[in-house]
């Protein structure tokens, strides 16, 4: 399990990184508010790796988890989770959010291993970093001299799964293995993630 002390708050220089920000601006592809990037689980289209991502919080509530997926804009997503996050949260989820962050992104690039793989591959080997105006978790933050500051766990996150966009390990179970218990989805435990390239279904 993944632990906020693997991601300390660090400054980045902001010239020599990838910076994504916005989803129409340049390497907008990296957020995960960017449409265009669906992900089917058992044969249920989700349109973003946002609105997975939230649904996941709500293991033991379908319902709630369906509202999420049905809605057609990620903003409109994270705003349904939001009025049942104190009543009908995991208790745990502070201390998975990262891990199911992660299976997220890992389910994005399988779901759309070709193209969003491609996007990833463009980085290079520079850090990836997402700018934000206020989270120094997930992103970082504009300092001063062109520096940005945060946890930019996402950004890392990235940087992790842009390794595997060159490995035959993404068709291998283990890649979209659960990371932790109870993750259910729409009442499922078993989530199986449709690969666009080569329509095999993985677990």
């Amino acid at each position: 399990m993944k632990s906020e002390s693997e991601f300390p708050l660090t400054s980045w220089e902001a010239s020599t990184s990838v910076i994504f920000h916005k989803t129409k601006e340049e390497w907008g592809e990296l957020s995960n508010m960017c449409a265009g990037f669906p992900i089917v689980i058992n044969g249920n289209t989700w349109l973003t790796s946002e609105a997975l991502y939230q649904a996941l919080r709500f293991p033991d509530h379908p319902e709630i988890q369906e509202l999420i997926r049905e809605q057609k804009s990620p903003m409109a997503a994270k705003m349904k989770s939001k009025p049942n996050r104190s009543s009908s949260s995991r208790d745990d989820w502070d201390l998975v959010r990262i891990d199911i962050m992660n299976w997220c992104l890992r389910a994005k690039l399988v779901a759309n291993f070709e193209n969003f793989g491609e996007i990833l591959r463009r980085t290079g080997k520079l850090d990836i970093v997402e700018r934000s105006t206020k989270d120094q978790f997930w992103g970082a933050r504009d300092t001063y001299e062109g520096l940005l500051q945060g946890r930019n766990v996402l950004g890392r996150l990235l940087v992790n799964l842009r390794t595997a966009c060159g490995l035959e390990d993404v068709e291998d179970e283990a890649f979209l293995r659960p990371p932790v218990d109870n993750m259910f989805l729409l009442g499922q435990k078993n989530l199986a993630v449709e690969g666009a390239q080569s329509g095999n279904t993985l677990f």
